[in-house]
Parts: C-alpha cells; sequence; structure tokens
C-alpha cells in the first residue's frame, strides 16, 4: 500500500545523483553515408562536448579525446561546431576557438591561426580545399564583435578570405552541389533572426568570391529559416510569410511554397546548425514539424506537394539529416530518454544509436506524463502549457491536501518548451510537486502572431500568462493556490523575479541566471542580444522609463517572496551583478533569500556537480521557506 505523505515530502528514486551520473546531452546530429555524427554534452566531465561517430556496425567512437571540447561561442550560444566531408572531420574547440581537424586517425589539429576569430555553422566546398564558415572576429577589444563569411583553407596553404561582410550577422552559408553558388542568411540590429532575415544567393567567380549578390527573399518582417540545396540545384528554404515557418523553394527569381499548413518547420535561430529537413532525392524530402508543442516526422513529395507523416514513438525531434534513405535525428518523447535514433525509411527499421541515459525499468512507474493545457489569459487571449500532475506509486498525498504548483518559464523568451522526458522535472513531481511548463505569448511553435504578443510587452504579457495559468489550476482544484512556485533561467528567471515583484499570486521562487535590471541587461550584454529588448521594451535610451518600470530591481519594495538565486560566475550573457544587486537588496529588506554561485560555469550550468547542487539546493530552499507547516509564507 502507498505510504501517506504530504505532498512534496515523497521519498523519488529520481535524485540528483541520477541525473547527474551517466546522463549526457545529445544533439548536433549528422549522417554521410554510414557514418552518423552526433555531439553528447557530459556533466561528469564538467560539461565537455565530445564529438561521436558510429561507423556501419561499428561501436561509436569519440573523435574528440579530452580536453578537446567541441563547442563554438559565436553568438556565445554557440551550435554549428562541426562540419565532415569524407570522414574528415573539422570542429570548433572551446578553449581556444580554433578550427581542428580530426577523424583520420591521427590526433586533433589546430587548422586555423591563434587569434581573437571563432568559427561556426560551416559548410565544406566540393573538392574538400575550403571551409566557408561564419566567423566572429573580437580582435579589437572594446568595440563590438564583427561577424563575416570567410574561407578557411585546412591545409594553411593560402590565408583566410573574407567572402561576404556589412551585415551584422550571417548564418546558414551553403555552397550549391556543383560548388557554383552559395546561398547565406544576413540580418541587422535590432532585428532578431526570427524577426527579419535576407536569403542572399552569389555566384562564386573562378577564385571562389561572391560575384552577382542578390537576395531571393526574406526581409525585414520575413524570417528565414534554414536555407539547403536540393540535389538539382534548387534552393529551399523555410519562411513564415503566412504566419506560420512553412517550406519553399526558389528558382532565384520567384518563390513557391511545397508544403502550407497551420504548423511550423522552422525554429528561432538562438543556436547555429539547426535542421528540420533534408534531401532523400531531388523531389523527396524528410522533415520535422510542431504542431500544439509537438513534433512530428514525415516526407514529403515535393512535385505533389503532399506531406506524409510516419508513425514514431517520438514528440521531440530536432537535427534532421538524410543519406539516401536513412534519416538521422535525436528524438525524445514523455516516456522514453533523449535519443539518436536512425531511420531507413525503406524498411520502417528504426534503431536507437545512443540515448541520453538508460534508466532502470522501475523508474518509469514514477514518470508523470505532460498534459498539453490550454487557458485563458488578457485580453481574450488563449495560452499554452503542458501540466504535470505530482505522481509517485510509493505515495498518497491525505485526502483532503492539494499539492503546490511550481510554474516554470522557459528561456529566450523566444523559446518553447517541450513534452519530451526530462529527469529534472520528474525530480519534482515524484516528490509530491505540481509543475505547470508554460509557453506563453511569445513562445515560439504556434505562429508569427503568437510569437509577436510579446512585442514591446516583456514583462507583461509573459507575467500575465504564467499567472493565469498557475491561477486556472488552483481554480480548478487541481493544486493549492496558496503556495504556488514559480521559476525559470535566463529570460525565465527575469519573469519569474517579475511576476514576484509585480503580482502576490505567487509564494517562492528561483531564478536561474535570470535578469533582474533590464537597463543594465542593455548596456552590459553581447553582441548577439545587444539589440534584442529594442523590440522586447523598447528602443533604448528613448524607452529607459519603461526599462526602469518593468526591472524588479527597482522595485524591490513590492517583492515579499522568498528568492533563491542561482548564477554562473562568467555568464556573459546575464553577469553575477544582476543576481547579487537583486540579493542584496532583499536580503536588506529582511525577505529570505539564498545566492549560490557557481564557479566556472556560464549561461546555463554544465558540471554534474553543480547540477546536482543547484538541484538540492532549490528543493531544500522550497522546504524551508514554504512546504512545512510553521514556516509557510
Amino acid at each position: 500500500m502507498p505510504e501517506l505523505a504530504e505532498y512534496g515530502f515523497w521519498k523519488s528514486p529520481i535524485t540528483s545523483d541520477l541525473i547527474v551520473r551517466e546522463a549526457v546531452r545529445l544533439g548536433g546530429t549528422q549522417i554521410e553515408g554510414d557514418d552518423i555524427y552526433w555531439v553528447e554534452g557530459r556533466p561528469a566531465e564538467r560539461g565537455r562536448y565530445a564529438l561521436m561517430r558510429k561507423r556501419g556496425g561499428e561501436e561509436a567512437a569519440e573523435l574528440t579525446p579530452a580536453p578537446f571540447n567541441v563547442r563554438t561561442r559565436v553568438h556565445e550560444y554557440g551550435g554549428g561546431s562541426y562540419a565532415v566531408k569524407d570522414g574528415r572531420v573539422y570542429f570548433s574547440h572551446y578553449a581556444d576557438q580554433r578550427l581542428y581537424a580530426a577523424g583520420d586517425g591521427r590526433p586533433p589539429a589546430a587548422v586555423t591561426p591563434e587569434a581573437a576569430w571563432r568559427y561556426a555553422d560551416a559548410d565544406i566546398d566540393p573538392s574538400g580545399e575550403r571551409l566557408i564558415a561564419v566567423r566572429e572576429d573580437h580582435s579589437r577589444p572594446g568595440t563590438e564583435a564583427v561577424n563575416t563569411i570567410a574561407a578557411v583553407d585546412p591545409s594553411g596553404r593560402r590565408e583566410q578570405a573574407v567572402l561576404v561582410s556589412g551585415s551584422d550577422f550571417y548564418s546558414n552559408p551553403r555552397l550549391s552541389p556543383d560548388g557554383k553558388r552559395l546561398a547565406w542568411l544576413s540580418w541587422d540590429h535590432p532585428r532578431m533572426p526570427w524577426d527579419g532575415t535576407e536569403l542572399r544567393v552569389a555566384d562564386l567567380d573562378a577564385e571562389g568570391f561572391p560575384a552577382n549578390a542578390r537576395t531571393v527573399a526574406g526581409g525585414p518582417r520575413e524570417s528565414i529559416y534554414q536555407p539547403r540545396w536540393a540535389p538539382d540545384g534548387t534552393l529551399y528554404f523555410v519562411s513564415d510569410r503566412s504566419n506560420w515557418w512553412n517550406l519553399y523553394r526558389t528558382d532565384g527569381r520567384e518563390s513557391e511554397a511545397v508544403i502550407e499548413m497551420e504548423a511550423e518547420f522552422g525554429l528561432p535561430q538562438w543556436l547555429f546548425g539547426g535542421s528540420t529537413y533534408d534531401f532523400v532525392s531531388a523531389d523527396r524530402l524528410v522533415c520535422a514539424y510542431t504542431r500544439d508543442g509537438s513534433w512530428r516526422l514525415a516526407t514529403i513529395d515535393a512535385a505533389r506537394r503532399e506531406l506524409e507523416n510516419i508513425d514514431i514513438p517520438f514528440s521531440d525531434i530536432a537535427g534532421v539529416h538524410a543519406a539516401g534513405n536513412r534519416v538521422v535525428f535525436s528524438g525524445g518523447s514523455p516516456t522514453e530518454p533523449p535519443a539518436i535514433a536512425v531511420l531507413d525509411l525503406a524498411t520502417g527499421r528504426l534503431d536507437i544509436v545512443r540515448r541520453a541515459f538508460e534508466a532502470p525499468a522501475e523508474l518509469k512507474k514514477h514518470y508523470s506524463i505532460p498534459e498539453p493545457v490550454e487557458f485563458d489569459t488578457e485580453n481574450g487571449r488563449t495560452a499554452h502549457a503542458f501540466f504535470y500532475a505530482p505522481h509517485n506509486p510509493d505515495y498518497e498525498a491525505p485526502a483532503e491536501e492539494l499539492p503546490p504548483l511550481i510554474v516554470e518559464c522557459h528561456g529566450g523568451p523566444t523559446g518553447s518548451t517541450s513534452n519530451a522526458l526530462d529527469l529534472r522535472t520528474q525530480y519534482w513531481t515524484s516528490r509530491g510537486f505540481a509543475v505547470l511548463d508554460v509557453n506563453y505569448g511569445g513562445s515560439t511553435g504556434y505562429g508569427r502572431a503568437y510569437r509577436e504578443r510579446l512585442l514591446g510587452q516583456w514583462g507583461v504579457v509573459d507575467v500575465d500568462d504564467c499567472v493565469n495559468g498557475a491561477q486556472s489550476l488552483a481554480d480548478a482544484g487541481r493544486v493549492d493556490g496558496e503556495r504556488l512556485i514559480i521559476k525559470g533561467g535566463s529570460a525565465g528567471g527575469y519573469t519569474t523575479l517579475a511576476v514576484l515583484t509585480f503580482r502576490d499570486a505567487f509564494k517562492a521562487g528561483a531564478s536561474h541566471y535570470g535578469v533582474s535590471d533590464l537597463e543594465a541587461l542593455a548596456l552590459e550584454t553581447h553582441k548577439f542580444e545587444s539589440r534584442y529588448l529594442d523590440s522586447m521594451v523598447g528602443p533604448y535610451p528613448e524607452q529607459k522609463q519603461v526599462y526602469r518600470e518593468r526591472s524588479p530591481i527597482h522595485h524591490v519594495d513590492s517583492l515579499s517572496a522568498p528568492v533563491i538565486f542561482l548564477q554562473g560566475s562568467e555568464d556573459k550573457v546575464v553577469p553575477p551583478d544582476q543576481a547579487e544587486s537583486m540579493m542584496a537588496a532583499l536580503r536588506r529588506k529582511g525577505v529570505p533569500t539564498a545566492y549560490v554561485l557557481f564557479e566556472g560555469e556560464q549561461h546555463g550550468f554544465r558540471m554534474a556537480d553543480n547540477i546536482k547542487r543547484a538541484l538540492d539546493g532549490e528543493l531544500l530552499f522550497y522546504a524551508m521557506v514554504l512546504l512545512r507547516k510553521g514556516v509557510r509564507h
């Protein structure tokens, strides 16, 4: 019989030790012939990212032994950290940001000079003699980094050459199959890539330099994602011109839709190297798309413009790449760990190459299955979330008790949450907490109009949606409205602090490297996001007063709920002084607070010990300030 115990105090086999002991982060998939490549982040190795290759029926092998760390710092968020051709790999090493060659049985060797340059999103020309990559130049301290598209000769015989310059940002430099044309995306301040980008194409002259460059799609109000050349030389791309990120193609003069539907085939370009589609042949594609917060895999007959769904056990899909009928991707579901998977389109066979962790069979009975929910919010609108009820077969709560609720705010804020299994969520639900993971207005996956709800309204719409989502569950009698907790990281940390400061609904919160001072963020952050707040809050300094009005640091008198701050010491996106200023102000006021600084961590925690400390410390904090009778606030 289940043991009777209060919500929040159930013992769980999903411990912080289990979460960090063997689990890895999986992504960066690619395929070449019979070879499958991926990148795995290893908390047990202080967050190091290793490049893996599985060749045919052989065991997977690591191509980048320690201390190599396959991670680029372009835009600070990285992605697109390696490229491969004919079994030879070129990757960015985090420590010095140089490009290295690997995969030929010898130790990795540098192919770029020591310089203040960073590289990402490389393509390799058909001859294999040049890498065409986004390059970010940090050689002039005190000034903004300069982004270009550059050609790198890995043999070292030719100096690097800048091929494209003049815009603030670039991504997706892609060579046509014959190597005679180059396509790329560009955009300028104050736009972010999900606001508007230009898809440009140029011919390459005899020396490999662009000529006759022209814009073939995009603009200030059209976001283009993932240009890719078909085997026959047709250029495909994803555009949100219809409100939804749908698939298009162009002959260089006119564009036409390949698939039009109320679903998203694109993603916000926080990271380089994203891929939601690839070519099986010139007229057949394999793709992933999301609708109502859930991803699906499908094939597309481009000639007939028909889409056919594929039945696979995944609801979160990324990194889609194909070689013939073989498709590799990373996938997750509500009940299975994230995995690198290979699908044979001809036979339907699905093989798992690597799982993020191997879950004991008895662990699965402790999983809470996410329930998609919609709820009413301000201005007659509807918002979206996933609700996880508390679940542990070994316990039951007193009949009259309702569970405490943790509202989770994702980062970005132009991001989204997923219903894929995350043991960090199950850590809470298996202890008797309910969790509401909110896709507030501004989140991606629900069309451009939903994404643009946050324009000029950051700190308003997201706050309303998180409060209304929690209140809807309390009104329905599913959670205890007197024990509401809110937490989030980065932009989600800002929403957390704004909710706690400007509303009275929540009793405690946790800010993971969150923003407390919008004005300081606008003045201090890195190039990629340095003008982001122009659209989310307003132009600075013209709207300086709005920045102050929405910054929790200037309204500490309104905050009385206990807060725990968790922060990386080397965070360049949201520097530690954001958390430290807020904590100091709360302590002067006498509000219960805690501050944990993780040495060596940046924007997000990657080291096993720190992930463990953050989870357990947050649980202890909630227990001290909220859960037990006599110490509830």
